[in-house]
């Protein structure tokens, strides 16, 4: 798939939470298609110190409007600087980069937890387009880390935990009880530690369970290799043969 890299319009920024904000960015042209799961590599202008271009997920494309949204959490100085990006400015981005999610099954569940439910949305949003509404599962400390339900309830059958109990069930994610239920996928994002959770889960189940990792990927093309991840068939770049993987396929899952 052909990489861009182009400049983006601010159309809008808006803080969801203390450390989660959208970016709405408008593209020049006609969008090149954007699968589900990619990623962009965003450039920092602000801070001499910020040398390294930033990964982000897409969040959600809208083709109509030429408009990709990016969700972005706070975590250093690179995401402190792009959080004060305002309306009208530019953003320069490398895209799309990486493996997307593969579109498999009719009934299907989306696990995400902290800034691992940004995917979700754009494939949401493709099961859709294919007459498939999937169940998706957030997970979260609290109800004050929620945001953007309505939107994943638009898309799917959206089905909360959190740690405190204060929305959706009380527990992690592999608490709740729809895995119970049966599905023919399981996609999911978030820390490696929930991911290897729903993995093992998905194996109990003999369900195909693909992961979206958030490894390091300094560059986005291979380049760097810091972002190498050991699979059965060898070591692999997460940037060019990920972010997407099938669980099993890899060593520490």
């Amino acid at each position: 798939m052909k990489k861009y890299c182009k400049d983006f319009v601010v159309v809008e920024n808006i803080a969801l939470t203390p450390t989660f904000f959208r970016l709405t960015l408008q593209y020049p042209e006609k969008l090149p298609e954007i699968n589900p799961g990619q990623f962009v590599e965003v450039l920092i202008k602000e801070g001499a110190d910020v040398l390294l271009r930033r990964p982000i997920s897409i969040h959600d494309v809208d083709e109509d409007k030429n408009q990709i949204l990016l969700l972005v959490q706070i975590v250093g100085k690179g995401t402190q600087a792009l959080s004060k990006i305002q309306s009208g400015q530019s953003l320069n981005l490398v895209f799309p980069l990486g493996s997307g999610f593969p579109l498999r099954g009719e009934k299907v569940l989306l696990v995400g937890g902290g800034c691992g439910v940004a995917p979700l949305m754009h494939l949401s949003r493709a099961f859709n387009n294919i007459g498939i509404k999937p169940d998706c599962l957030i997970g979260c400390r609290n109800q004050e880390q929620l945001f953007s339900t309505k939107e994943y309830s638009d898309l799917s059958n959206l089905h909360i935990a959190t740690e405190d109990g204060s929305c959706g069930i009380r527990g992690l994610v592999t608490n709740h009880p729809i895995l119970d239920k049966k599905f023919d996928t399981i996609y999911t994002c978030g820390p490696t530690p929930m991911m290897k959770a729903i993995a093992k889960e998905a194996l109990k189940r003999n369900i195909p369970c693909y992961v979206s990792l958030e490894n390091t990927m300094a560059c986005g093309v291979g380049a760097c290799l810091c972002c190498v991840v050991d699979t059965k068939e060898g070591h692999k770049c997460t940037c060019t043969e990920g972010p997407v993987f099938l669980s099993t396929d890899l060593k520490d899952f």
